[in-house]
């Protein structure tokens, strides 16, 4: 049997749950004590069962299916799996999840209440998932009458609608509650002569975009039992593969010949799109876990790609913060340019936009730390898409779907430099570094960093000081206080102030920088004996007294909002290399600390 995933959605009590429940009861259900049979059965089919339900556990163990309940059942004619998810708007994430693995779609309307906001939303969603075959469910005909002039007032409005997204639709009057025109026909309706859904779910073709595609196998694992043996599984994910085929190993350019292709049952002439195989290569090559094996027109392989982006955590994106990237089997890291546009779902409208928060949609540039391979999210799903995650808490927080590689990617290069940073290091006669105060606001950190920019300088070492204040007069004047343009702001600051250690300097930073996650990013763009967080440590109700500039003072009064301290935190350091307390310090201790503190990390 044939396996199709399918998604109901719909708009809230337009029904999807009766639907289903007559949908499981009508087209014999199938239980989850049954799967080992299915799982029997489908071996030689090209139907791995087994692996589909470990990928469904897996997807839940990222916390990214959140209130989708997967059912299982089954006809003479096929298998399916449908995911129900909530109507509701703020549970979009979690419809994108069901949508992200189905090859069609049922759409539900109330036929008392024709197209609603939720409807077009779905619409969109849909499209933009790149599903194809859609069915909208007119339910509850019996409430209004199954008047035949109301389902087609209703189906031509969506045909309309549907025809600028690009997927095929049949619609379909239903009352879920008797069953009419689901699995049999009812009474009511002798003048609907289309299919019934089950009769169009037994006959909508699975999506072959992957079959149809060329050869693509994510490597999950390396197997080497024995000296004699040598083989990389994964599951094929486009086209298909056999003994003899030559194959490339990306990112990179090795390439072999496929020798074997093992499984557990013995060895195939053939493994297609969504099977599990252990491919054993003619050459003994460096293949490890996330590569991609692919044959003739291989997968782009960038480090920038154009992509959709749909957002699903609770604090909204900060561009140019570092996020993680799960491409396939591979973690990379991630950052985000500000989005080219948002998606408006309910009318299709690109409106502008500088962040996206949760449940938005948006296009953008994203770039990952390292060479990846990539397909086109419409030409195969697996390549194509990924997901983010935050660094700090390892929850999802958001998905991509690429369209395309930059051309930066491959056009824009590290050019060699015949003067290195070892060579400007000893002409300076000290190591370049960064020294990166952070603390609230009147905490001190300018006061101790002008103190030891002027101990430094009279010992004859080479600094400059980036204090927070003065970059907002020039490269930094376009940006606010929102927590996006902080995130910037410190990015812009970070990448200049790495770019001095390579000139050999002592670059002494001070910024609030209230974030861990930026202050992270600052780190990692030198080596590690190149950074020192120094933590000027200040109570708030001390820096508020002090206020030299009446900041706090404005804050308090609702005049500067977005304020540190007041209403937006401040993340302390976990492990600073130095922490001072400007209770217990003066300036001129809290200099001699940074200094002393530079000499055992032997920068001079």
């Amino acid at each position: 049997m044939s396996l199709l995933r399918f998604i109901t959605c719909g708009s809230v009590d337009d029904g999807k749950s009766t639907l289903i429940g007559r949908l499981l009861y009508d087209a014999q259900q199938l239980h989850t004590d049954q799967l080992a049979t299915l799982a029997a059965d489908s071996r030689g089919t090209g139907l791995d069962f087994s692996l589909l339900v470990d990928g469904l556990l897996a997807e839940r163990e990222q916390g990214i299916t959140i209130d989708v309940a997967y059912r299982y059942f089954a006809t003479e004619a096929r298998t399916f799996i449908v995911a129900d998810t909530p109507g509701h708007e703020q549970y979009t994430r979690n419809m994108v999840t069901g949508a992200s693995t189905a090859d069609a779609a049922v759409l539900l309307v109330d036929a008392r209440k024709g197209l609603l906001r939720q409807t077009r939303r779905h619409s969109h969603l849909v499209a933009l998932l790149g599903i194809r075959r859609v069915a909208l469910a007119v339910n509850k005909m019996d409430l209004v009458g199954h008047r035949e002039e109301r389902f087609t007032e209703i189906a031509e409005e969506y045909r309309a609608l549907a025809a600028g997204l690009g997927f095929e639709v049949v619609c379909v009057p239903v009352v879920a509650l008797d069953g009419s025109n689901v699995v049999t026909r009812g009474p009511g309706m002798p003048w609907y002569d289309g299919p019934t859904l089950i009769d169009w779910l037994n006959q909508v073709p699975v999506d072959d975009r992957r079959r149809a595609g060329p050869f693509r196998m994510i490597v999950q694992w390396v197997n080497r039992p024995g000296p004699d043996f040598r083989g990389v599984s994964g599951t094929v994910v486009g086209g298909c593969v056999r003994p003899g085929d030559r194959v490339r190993v990306l990112p990179g350019e090795q390439e072999s010949t496929v020798a074997r292709l093992v499984t557990f049952d013995g060895d195939l002439d053939e493994a297609a799109a969504g099977r599990s195989v252990t491919v054993v290569l003619a050459d003994d090559l460096d293949v490890g876990r996330g590569a991609v094996l692919a044959a003739a027109d291989p997968p782009g392989v960038a480090d920038s790609c154009e992509a959709d982006l749909i957002w699903m955590g609770e604090q909204e994106m900060l561009p140019g913060r570092r996020y993680l990237a799960k491409v396939g089997a591979r973690t990379v890291g991630l950052t985000v340019d500000p989005p080219k546009y948002r998606l408006d779902v309910d009318t299709g409208a690109h409106l502008a936009a500088k962040t996206l928060r949760l449940n938005e949609i948006g296009v953008g540039n994203v770039h990952f730390d390292q060479p990846v391979a990539v397909d086109p999210y419409r030409d195969n799903r697996d390549l194509g898409g990924f997901i983010v995650i935050d660094r700090l808490s390892n929850a999802t927080v958001g998905a991509g779907l690429v369209h395309f590689p930059l051309r930066r990617s491959t056009n824009v290069r590290w050019q060699a430099m015949a003067v290195d940073k070892a060579m400007r290091a000893a002409v300076t006669g000290h190591r370049g570094c960064v020294v990166w105060f952070t603390g609230l606001s009147a905490a001190g950190k300018s006061t101790i960093a002008n103190r030891v920019e002027q101990r430094l300088h009279r010992d004859g070492r080479h600094t400059f000081t980036l204090d927070g204040d003065n970059v907002r007069h020039g490269l930094n004047k376009d940006l606010g206080f929102t927590d996006a343009d902080r995130v910037e702001n410190v990015r812009r600051v970070a990448e200049v102030a790495g770019l001095m250690v390579d000139a050999g300097l002592i670059v002494l930073v001070s910024f609030i920088s209230p974030f861990r996650a930026e202050r992270e990013l600052a780190r990692g763009i030198v080596a590690d004996d190149e950074f020192c967080e120094v933590f000027v440590d200040t109570p708030l109700a001390v820096a508020e007294a002090r206020d030299p500039k009446g900041l706090y003072a404005k804050a308090r009064r609702g005049e500067l909002p977005n304020f540190t301290g007041i209403d937006s935190p401040y993340e302390p350091p976990e492990r600073p290399e130095l922490h001072l307390d400007t209770t217990a310090l003066t300036a001129e201790e809290a200099a001699d600390a940074v200094v002393a503190r530079l000499r055992e990390l032997r920068v001079f």
